[in-house]
């Protein structure tokens, strides 16, 4: 791991900005308050502010401004609420289990609406012990609603100083993971690659991807001040999101036969030379990534020019001194890479070229007109959340789930004399999610890191005993916590425990070995009732629902293909058509990927036909990679190569993608094998007259090539029209495998 390169990319990151934020929106109020006597009310001030807080997620302003309002007056609602029924035990219980039940239902609304429910559900766990009355319970719910309001306008200020450094620092993150997927494709030249192990890297890193690209979509095309304000500084992030975007897809169309690849030249130095050289890309890509994060210009650098004319230089040699008529395939394969090489470099330059934002770039840049199509709109209705109360929605089973569990909570910490009920149902609360993977991955890092963070609070204050000290190294443990709470659960776990131990000792006083401790079992029982709730209350497992995200996939790619094939048969789609179909292709590929991920997390019982859809993953992924690579054929070539012969290959490989997605849907019989016991090679089947064309060719440039013959017609010919079909002739290939798969996963045993 490159450390420097880590540091460089977190310190210039959002999620440090947002711990900074959070540190200073949640200590501010306690700290001028008790300058003037009133610690308890700031306290309570800025127990407000840390509930507003966790709504405060990246995205365009007037959400977060409008989740942060609406979640200020939830939480006051909540705290009068809870307050009230806190003296009656019983009527608490219902009060715990109502809240917890409504407010996860409203996860039906998105990300922020889940957010602003977990605040409310925090203020009512931490108001459960109050014995407020009247007056004073008024009083005290104020306080929190004035620390929600304190922290909307810190927030809203400190955007209103820099509009747009979050949308740098989320546009550079997203750089800075298109170059670790490409360091991940880099991994295929290596000598003994572990395909299998590379293809699980890759699809994980595409799941990153495809989150960050859908981060930064929100902030340009659901933000007025960059879409109808026409600033300079806005239209050069439309176009950096844009060539990014484009860069992501020409890294994708790089895909080709490695297991060929090196059957043919693993005993030459060329493959290690273009893994060399991939890895220079993606340090390039790093850099740009980091320019674009800190809003610094990326420095002039031709390294790249220079390794592509030594490695053109070097394919050059090999091919002079072994290519025969056997190994032809494989220097053309080689020499197509290079192309994509060649081009991703030349967009790695643009990329540093906008980093600059220098306004003559502009003048020729052609961003999306029609980014609505770009975005997706939540649906607010009431419908919406009422056509989830059946027991066939999974959120309606969660929101169940987590009702029970925070009621069993409840009811334990009753009975147990050590128990804490805010910390128990705490507990439960954030580490309860509706996949099982997640909650089981979220217990094991609660329990350790609040293991871990207590031995380090130990150490912490068997050290130091300055009170002064002491609060500054609490303040430097909260920035950690709310920097890594979203990226790095363990770590601000293992953070979070000795803050908040520093925190009881700082304000009351106490034994903080009884604190950790009480800490330690309360935060073990919780985990123990999120997991017996996650297995055995209203369980959803991954393999029950993966199957839509299946079928989606095939719908998709589907969809990708015929708006590119439409190049060679008959027009090219529009610019817009195109994006948008290769935009719902990555996200439905990344979407299956994740639930596959997830699936494997789950118990070996729950995963059905894991193999078989591991393969369908894999398969759908080099399917949608061989379709961006002829979407580049389809720009440059596609013009030349316009044939009515490409019809047939169009219409059988749509058919048998048709085909698939039928037999998942149970709406026809699996496939069954051709004559001798397999299929027909697609492309002999789907287009004969382009197999004719092709094989006319290769047998002429074979010719040539015996005869000493260098750069003729027939091998420029041969060059455009083999690279079409070939790219036709792999889309062929694996959706008839798709196809086979799909059989496969419908006859499996409790399929």
């Amino acid at each position: 791991m490159d450390y420097i390169r880590e540091y460089k990319r977190f310190v210039n990151s959002y999620y440090l900005s947002e711990g900074v934020r959070i540190t200073a929106g949640i200590l501010l109020p306690a700290i001028i308050l008790n300058h003037f006597g009133l610690l308890i009310v700031g306290v309570v001030v800025s127990l407000g502010a840390l509930c507003v807080s966790v709504t405060d997620n990246p995205g365009p302003i007037h959400h977060r401004r409008n989740g942060m309002l609406i979640c200020s007056g939830l939480i006051f609602l909540v705290s009068l609420a809870t307050g009230s029924a806190s003296p009656y035990p019983v009527l608490l219980g219902l009060v715990i289990a109502l809240f917890c039940f409504l407010f996860s239902l409203i996860a039906v609304y998105g990300s922020r609406a889940i957010s602003v429910g977990v605040a409310a559900l925090l203020v009512m766990v931490l108001n459960i012990d109050r014995s407020y009355r009247g007056w004073e319970l008024l009083q005290h719910s104020l306080y929190i609603l004035a620390g929600g309001l304190w922290y909307t306008g810190l927030s809203l200020l400190l955007y209103g100083f820099r509009p747009y450094r979050l949308l740098q620092q989320a546009l550079g993150e997203c750089i800075m993971g298109t170059a670790d997927y490409l360091r991940v494709r880099a991994d295929f030249y290596a000598q003994g690659v572990d395909y299998e192990k590379v293809y699980r890297e890759m699809m994980d890193q595409q799941v990153r991807v495809h989150q960050e690209q859908e981060l930064v979509r929100e902030l340009l095309f659901k933000s007025r001040s960059v879409i109808r304000e026409s600033t300079q500084t806005g239209r050069t992030l439309v176009m950096l999101f844009v060539d990014i975007v484009d860069l992501f897809e020409r890294i994708m169309t790089s895909y080709q036969d490695y297991q060929a690849l090196h059957a043919y030249f693993d005993q030459e130095e060329i493959l290690p030379a273009f893994r060399g050289l991939v890895l220079d890309m993606a340090a390039a890509l790093d850099e740009v990534g980091l320019a674009v994060k800190s809003g610094r210009p990326s420095a002039p650098d031709d390294s790249l020019h220079l390794g592509l004319a030594r490695l053109r230089e070097q394919l050059d040699s090999l091919r002079d001194r072994r290519r025969t008529p056997d190994n032809l395939e494989g220097f053309i394969s080689l020499r197509n890479i290079l192309q994509s090489m060649e081009d991703i470099e030349t967009r790695i330059q643009t990329l540093r070229a906008y980093s600059t934002y220098d306004k003559r770039l502009l003048s020729t840049a052609q961003p999306p007109i029609e980014y609505e199509r770009f975005i997706s709109h939540q649906d607010y209705s009431l419908k919406q959340l009422t056509d989830q109360l059946s027991g066939d929605s999974n959120i309606f089973r969660h929101a169940l789930r987590v009702s029970l569990a925070t009621l069993a909570g409840y009811l334990v910490s009753k009975l147990l004399p050590f128990g804490h009920s805010y910390w128990i149902l705490l507990t439960i609360i954030v580490i309860l999610k509706p996949a099982y993977s997640l909650t089981k991955k979220r217990n094991y890092q609660r329990l350790l890191g609040t293991i871990a963070g207590a031995c380090l609070g130990f150490g912490i204050l068997y050290l130091v005993h300055n009170n002064t000290l002491l609060l500054a190294i609490m303040m430097v443990l909260m920035i950690g916590t709310y920097s890594f709470l979203r990226t790095r659960y363990m770590l601000a776990v293992i953070l979070m425990t000795p803050y908040i131990l520093l925190l009881f000792h700082l304000l009351y006083q106490t034994r903080f070995e009884a604190i950790v401790l009480d800490r330690v079992l309360d935060t073990a029982i919780g985990s123990v009732l999120a997991l017996l709730a996650n297995s055995y209350l209203l369980p959803v497992w991954e393999h029950q629902k993966i199957a839509d995200y299946m079928v989606a996939m095939l719908e998709k790619n589907a969809a990708y293909f015929r708006t590119i094939a439409a190049a060679f048969v008959d027009r090219p789609a529009s610019r817009t058509d195109y994006k948008v179909s290769r935009k719902e292709a990555f996200v439905s590929l990344a979407n299956l990927s994740d639930a596959f991920a997830r699936m494997l997390s789950e118990p070996r019982s729950k995963q059905k036909r894991a193999r078989d859809l591991h393969q369908f993953v894999a398969l759908n992924h080099m399917l949608t990679s061989h379709i961006a690579t002829l979407s580049v054929y389809a720009t440059r070539l596609g013009p030349r190569y316009r044939s009515p012969d490409f019809m047939p290959a169009v219409q059988g490989i749509l058919d048998t993608l048709g085909r698939a997605r039928a037999i998942l849907l149970d709406r026809t019989e699996p496939a069954t094998p051709g004559p001798g016991g397999r299929d027909e090679e697609p492309m002999i089947r789907f287009a004969p007259a382009l197999e004719r064309r092709v094989t006319g060719l290769m047998r002429q440039r074979q010719e040539e090539i015996q005869a000493g013959l260098g750069d003729t017609e027939t091998r420029r010919e041969l060059s455009g029209l083999k690279s079409v079909t070939d790219q036709f002739r792999f889309i062929a290939t694996v959706s008839v495998d798709i196809r086979k798969i799909c059989g496969r996963i419908r006859q499996a045993p409790g399929a």
